[in-house]
């Protein structure tokens, strides 16, 4: 199979595993309103969880990353008693730091591969991003592990963590700027640095005693003083980030500091501002009065305060459950426990409102393979399914 067609095959199957049959919903228009939501438990007893995804190989599985460093399973409405993967002593846990999410391999079902990302300490605080394999038992093999990435920490904050397929077949990987505050080291503005990115690499080729390649099409190839493996930059703590499974576009939440909480839009070569601008406006504890000139700006954002203190990106609902979600991105903020939903057409936000006030932590929204959304509380351990009122 040549690579083009390799590219086609991996399409496809992302496609279906994200649940973006066409069949699934039909958009309303662009302004079309969006409806209440409510939230529906479907699982409980869960170790501070963090991630929550399908494996796209049509088993109807919820997996679910705890952040101490194990991954659980949701089957058939029941939490099953053993994780699928344990790696507790390799992982670093406590604040942002722990196992941070699980991507799995858009042909899991036949080869078996997954993906993780985790805080790690050997010497110093680093993330690890690793390939891991299915059993014969089903389960992950823990001494199948094989290191990708180890990039180090130098503060113990703003680790970011997401791992996803895109629908190009290429792995991307958020990675926060470094932490602390106002980023001391500047890393957001420093393409030398894989810290304050999202990257994007090719996980079926590797590139001499690298383990993976370059996609040739990344936008900083051959460019000098710059990471290859760069897809987009200037970014403080994009926590989570999904695709659109109906179109590809890819949507992140970059936590704030002190005065804004943003959505972005991620574009290949973005510069998303920081740390000389925070949202839509420049940053305040370091130059108010600077130059936005080159930035991408959010496509939304709120205002640091009542309405939420770090933002908890979340997903384009595609699924059947709820039609009249259709389209709809929708995030939330793991402080007020605010959940809001918006409509983008590609150049501006249609419609934008509050969905629901909780009482939950919000650590993470989850797709599973028919395109349904979910969401964690990690306070207290307990998973819910999104539904339309």
């Amino acid at each position: 199979m040549t690579t083009t067609q390799t590219r086609s095959f991996l399409l496809c199957t992302w496609l279906w595993a994200a649940g973006a049959d066409a069949a699934n919903c039909t958009e309303p228009a662009a302004g079309a309103a969006i409806p209440d939501i409510r939230l529906e438990e479907i699982a409980s007893g869960l170790s501070n969880p963090v991630h929550i995804t399908g494996a796209g190989d049509g088993s109807g599985r919820l997996y679910v990353v705890e952040q101490r460093g194990t991954v659980r399973v949701i089957e058939n409405g029941k939490l099953a008693p053993d994780p699928f993967l344990d790696i507790r002593g390799k992982v670093e846990s406590g604040g942002e730091k722990g196992l941070l999410s699980i991507a799995f391999h858009p042909k899991y079902a036949e080869n078996g591969a997954f993906f993780v990302d985790y805080t790690t300490r050997e010497g110093g605080l680093y993330s690890h991003v690793s390939r891991m394999a299915r059993g014969r038992d089903g389960r992950a093999d823990p001494k199948s592990e094989r290191l990708l990435l180890k990039i180090e920490q130098p503060y113990s904050n703003h680790n970011g963590g997401q791992l996803a397929f895109g629908p190009d077949g290429y792995l991307y990987i958020s990675l926060g700027d470094g932490g602390s505050a106002n980023d001391p080291q500047e890393h957001g503005q420093n393409l030398e640095t894989l810290l304050g990115t999202i990257l994007r690499i090719d996980v079926e080729r590797s590139d001499g005693a690298r383990p993976y390649a370059i996609p040739r099409d990344n936008p900083f190839v051959g460019r000098a003083g710059a990471r290859e493996e760069i897809f987009a930059y200037g970014l403080r703590n994009p926590w989570r980030f999904s695709f659109d499974a109906a179109n590809g576009r890819l949507y992140a939440a970059d936590v704030g500091q002190w005065a804004r909480e943003e959505i972005n839009v991620i574009e290949k070569g973005g510069n998303y501002g920081w740390r000389v601008m925070e949202g839509e406006i420049c940053t305040p504890s370091i130059d108010p009065n600077c130059s936005t000139e080159g930035y991408s700006l959010p496509i939304q954002t709120y205002q640091t305060g009542p309405l939420g203190r770090s933002v908890t990106g979340g997903f384009v609902y595609r699924g059947r459950r709820s039609p009249a979600l259709c389209g709809v991105y929708l995030y939330g903020d793991y402080v007020s426990g605010n959940v809001w939903g918006l409509r983008y057409d590609g150049n501006r936000v249609t419609a934008h409102r509050q969905l629901l006030r909780t009482q939950i932590g919000i650590s993470t929204f989850g797709q599973d393979d028919e395109g349904e959304l979910y969401v964690a509380d990690h306070k207290s351990g307990r998973i819910f399914r999104i539904a339309a009122r």
